[in-house]
């Protein structure tokens, strides 16, 4: 089982967001009516076209830095406290909040895998499967919701009670409120080695782990030391016949090349192919790729 050469994935099908500009350490965005400036770590090139320093036009909301860490959104009109965008492709629907750490409730870039995922879960629906998926670190539920709105029953596990809380939304507000989905609130690595005593079975597991985190009970998580132990576990969860293996991670300390030898690794008796690469987002106002991140899929 050799991984494919890295590719990368263009998250190119959304009509409510736009990545608009960036350059200079910050982004400009399009969320639904709201237009968002944010830092983010990866823009390391100049403004195309503009002097540095020089002024963002048109924002709504703009995440100032603070020099000792964090920062805070300064908004030019009252915005609401939340809206919503859609993603049409999947026909779903998800709340969007700035938050103090700069983030919205959202990752655009992953709509390349919610759509993997949901093509797979589908298919194997199609054929008369039922399909039992594992999300970890599952934030606010985007992936889980597209694979519910797929066919597939979810579990869906965060150590923070407000983004499942966020979760139970994003799922109502796609018409997934009834879909069969549990929302659990807990360290992942524990609640992994509880569903493996207890003799529950996954066919398909999706994961976002974070490079650091802290567990519900103030468990410590770093990534390059416990994700393995992590992996390892969960392929005691597997089902004797898993239909997919999905890792996203977002620090710059991991290449694909060393997931897609994680899953290598550990799916090495169960055949299928392994690929893995970048996903990204287009810009577009003069045509670079914003890297988002890395994932890597092992499928059958």
């Amino acid at each position: 089982m050799t991984p494919q050469r890295p590719a990368l994935l263009l998250a190119d099908h959304w009509q409510d967001y736009q990545l608009l500009e960036c350059g200079d350490g910050m982004k400009q965005e399009q969320w639904g009516e709201f237009n968002l400036v944010r830092p983010d770590p990866q823009i390391i090139w100049p403004r195309h076209g503009h002097a540095p320093g020089a002024k963002w036009p048109n924002w709504d909301g703009f995440y100032n830095r603070s020099e000792s860490g964090g920062g805070s959104w300064e908004f030019r009109r009252p915005l609401p406290e939340h809206w919503t965008v859609r993603y049409h492709p999947l026909g779903l629907t998800f709340k969007i909040r700035p938050t103090n750490f700069k983030h919205t409730g959202l990752f655009p870039e992953q709509a390349v895998n919610w759509e993997w995922c949901g093509g797979k879960i589908k298919s194997a629906v199609g054929a008369g499967r039922e399909v039992n998926v594992l999300n970890l670190f599952g934030y606010t539920g985007a992936a889980t919701c597209a694979a519910a709105a797929a066919g597939a029953s979810v579990c869906h596990v965060d150590a923070a009670e407000g983004m499942v809380k966020w979760c139970r939304e994003n799922a109502a507000l796609s018409g997934l409120a009834n879909a069969p989905v549990r929302f659990i609130t807990d360290d992942c690595l524990k609640f992994v080695r509880r569903e493996a005593r207890r003799g529950r079975r996954y066919d398909a597991i999706i994961m976002d782990p974070p490079t650091y985190g802290r567990g519900s009970t103030g468990e410590m998580w770093k990534l390059e030391d416990d994700l393995w132990n992590l992996l390892a576990e969960c392929r005691a969860v597997l089902s004797d016949a898993p239909l997919f293996f999905l890792i996203n991670a977002y620090t710059a300390r991991l290449s694909p090349t060393v997931v897609a030898n994680l899953l290598a690794e550990l799916m090495h008796d169960r055949g299928g192919q392994i690929t893995a690469g970048e996903v990204g987002l287009p810009v577009k106002s003069d045509g670079k790729v914003l890297p988002c991140g890395i994932y890597g899929r092992w499928a059958k």
